[in-house]
């Protein structure tokens, strides 16, 4: 019997290290643990400050549907009608000899949920009703989900 042969089959340590290359499951698990928790740490604030910048967005957008109105209504002697809404800023509703726009650079954008603005004339509490519904699109709510009026 030849012991040459069966002296290389036996694993030197050098072997055992290489075999050891790959992280065992335990070590996994921590790491998985611990970046779960930095997610539910640094998650919330955020998503919380994303909300803020939404609602931000919208007042600003507001605004400056404002200032066009105004300039609207200096021109064409009245705002727009409820039917021909916040387009009137941007085309001509009733080729108007009066209208004297556009009165923004583009088109009516939708609000950052990607909801149209509710423009209204008469308004229920003055000149017109121009809002953003927030992110839930229902009327009324708190914190994020409330209404959005610019003012």
């Amino acid at each position: 019997m030849n012991t040459t042969h069966f002296a290389h089959a036996l694993p030197t340590p050098v072997h055992r290290r290489l075999d050891r290359r790959g992280f065992t499951l335990l070590e996994l698990l921590v790491v998985v643990a611990i970046i779960g928790l930095l997610a539910a740490y640094v998650g919330p604030k955020y998503f919380g400050q994303l909300g803020k910048s939404e609602q931000a967005l919208a007042k600003a957008q507001i605004e400056s549907f404002h200032r066009a109105l105004a300039s609207y209504r200096l021109d064409v002697g009245t705002f727009p009608t409820t039917e021909q809404g916040l387009a009137a800023l941007t085309v001509n509703p009733t080729n108007s000899t009066k209208w004297l726009g556009p009165y923004l650079s583009k088109a009516v954008p939708t609000d950052p949920w990607s909801r149209p603005y509710v423009y209204r004339f008469p308004g229920a509490s003055g000149d017109y009703d121009l809002l953003s519904l927030g992110k839930d699109g229902q009327p009324g709510g708190e914190g994020d989900a409330a209404d959005i009026t610019g003012e």
